[in-house]
């Protein structure tokens, strides 16, 4: 852009020069011209001179409007930067940052919604094994056990939280990895946010999907895991977005409910930034 300006500028100076020259010279030999031309020869001259004075006046302008230019860029930089403060001062004092807590439960998906996952497809709050497909999963539904994971979850600093999605979750057992990810053409995998008015606690429920014949779960029996690592997203109820990844440490399972359901007591959880906070775009989920 600045060499288009240079050459546009230098060739309004050339211009403008050549013109002041002829100029210069028909001044001089106006009496040359006047013999040689008559009259014609003042009207030659008096073009060149309006020539040269529309030269003047362009290069003139030219060079304001190059100034005017160069000054809005100036402020539309310190807008930006004005803007880009407000948002970082915005985001700083209304972020989320939460730590799960307390007991974890693991136990099989209400057949109902595994109905509505594979008959109209709504694969909110689900994530599946790496290895799956998705097709295979909703054609084949008989091959893959579905459970669930109800984790509570309390607000260590700043503002209520209004949605939490889980990017990736790693399971460690017996030295081995099993990693969930979102179904596929999706980012992240919104979690379902449930509040417990007997506990007065708030907890992520995320259900998962993995085959009947991986050895990673198995909803008949007592299952070991030393630890959880999720990838997750946070976003405040002001639309301020944290994320991080939350660590949980296990011991064997603490016990078996009466409904089936698997206790794991969680010995320690830590939660560590991976992005500043940001403001998020709003947008609305159609969860229906």
């Amino acid at each position: 852009m600045r060499n288009n300006k240079f050459e546009v500028l230098l060739i309004l100076i050339m211009v403008s020069a050549l013109v002041f020259i002829i100029s210069f010279f028909s001044l001089i030999y106006g009496d040359q011209l006047e013999t040689m031309f008559n009259v014609i020869g003042i009207r030659i001259a008096t073009l060149i001179v309006a020539y040269a004075s529309f030269g003047s006046t362009s290069t003139f302008s030219y060079l304001i409007y190059i100034h005017n230019r160069t000054a809005r860029k100036a402020n539309d930089d310190a807008n930006k930067r004005a803007e880009l403060f407000r948002e970082l001062q915005f985001a700083s004092t209304n972020y989320s940052i939460i730590e799960f807590f307390d007991r974890m439960l693991i136990y099989n998906e209400s057949p109902r919604y595994i109905e509505r996952f594979t008959s109209k497809k709504t694969t909110l709050f689900h994530m599946m094994d790496e290895n799956l497909s998705l097709n295979d999963i909703i054609d084949n539904p008989s091959k893959y056990y579905f459970i669930t994971l109800r984790i509570p979850f309390k607000l260590l600093e700043g503002k209520v939280v209004a949605d939490i999605a889980f990017e990736t979750m790693k399971f460690e057992r017996n030295g081995l990895s099993y990693r969930f990810i979102p179904l596929e053409s999706q980012k992240d995998a919104q979690s379902f946010i449930l509040y417990n008015e007997f506990t007065h606690r708030n907890n992520t429920i995320m259900n998962v999907i993995f085959s009947k014949e991986s050895v990673f779960f198995n909803p008949e029996q007592l299952n070991d895991f030393s630890k959880i690592k999720i990838r997750i997203k946070v976003t405040s109820l002001l639309g301020v977005v944290v994320k991080g990844i939350s660590e949980l440490y296990f011991t064997n399972p603490e016990k078996r409910e009466l409904d089936g359901s698997f206790s794991y007591k969680i010995n320690s959880s830590n939660f560590k930034l991976t992005e500043m906070p940001k403001i998020n775009e709003i947008y609305h989920k159609n969860i229906i």
